[in-house]
């Protein structure tokens, strides 16, 4: 079944307060402020249910992003929002989508960030902090043009260095300090 025009509202609504209080607001993306700002991020929100579904919707965005101008759009969230409720689905949906972006010889050009509301990186415990750099409202695909990365690190000396301020951002927030952050809306 489609989803109404109040949930597709609701679901951009959440992911743009995500961007812009977490990844923005606390700066865990020194990029993400620049095509913010010009409007150049594309929020695609998938309808699919299941992998195969994603697959198809992630080709068209991917080749949809590739021959785009980057002017107009640099970079797109696509947006699951009901697919891969528990992040080992999403997991595996991420190596298939990395072989996707293989098959249509995109390496080198676009890349693929992932985002789920329960990321957790390997080595860690579910509530951990360092999680929540990860961890958005939905499963999100982010497409990345690789060329807009490389300006980007040349920008910022210390790219290499982001995780980790990150990670000290956040466990100097803590976990309650993080929900108070992400629960005052803008």
């Amino acid at each position: 079944m489609p989803l109404s025009p109040a949930s597709r509202e609701t679901i951009l609504s959440d992911t743009r307060h995500w961007l812009t209080r977490a990844v923005i607001g606390l700066n865990l993306c020194p990029f993400a402020k620049s095509v913010h700002v010009k409007n150049q991020i594309r929020y695609a929100i998938s309808e699919a249910t299941d992998l195969e579904g994603v697959l198809a919707d992630l080709e068209t965005e991917l080749k949809a992003l590739a021959e785009a101008d980057p002017a107009d759009i640099d970079t797109t969230l696509l947006i699951l929002p009901n697919a891969f409720a528990h992040f080992a689905d999403f997991n595996d949906c991420t190596h298939f989508a990395e072989r996707l972006l293989a098959q249509l010889r995109l390496e080198g050009t676009l890349q693929i960030a992932s985002f789920h509301p329960q990321f957790q990186f390997e080595g860690t415990q579910a509530d951990d902090i360092e999680n929540y750099t990860n961890r958005a409202p939905y499963p999100i695909l982010h497409l990345l043009r690789e060329a807009s990365i490389d300006r980007a690190v040349e920008a910022f000396p210390d790219a290499a260095q982001i995780y980790e301020r990150n990670e000290a951002t956040l466990r100097e927030m803590g976990l309650e300090g993080w929900r108070k952050w992400m629960s005052e809306r803008d």
